[in-house]
């Protein structure tokens, strides 16, 4: 097996996608709310990355993640 049939996918999918675009802000919030001393900011931020992680979730089981995809869609790395 070669290397490029290992790693085919890398998670390019909707699911994995919104959850790394949701937890970004919510990491950017995070250290916003640090460099600002503000809990409430840092709560809302925590708040924030626990729906990405369950957002990504929900998408990957509604079909939307790289597993749910049929090999023949799977994108192809060039």
């Amino acid at each position: 097996m070669s290397q490029h049939e290992e790693h085919e996918d890398h998670g390019h999918s909707v699911a994995a996608w919104a959850a790394v675009g949701i937890l970004l802000v919510a990491s950017a919030i995070m250290a916003l709310a640090v460099l600002f001393p503000n809990l409430w900011l840092f709560v809302g931020g925590v708040v924030l990355a626990l729906v990405g992680v369950v957002a990504g979730k929900v998408l990957s089981m509604a079909g939307y993640g790289a597993a749910g995809r049929p090999r023949d869609e799977a994108p192809s790395i060039h």
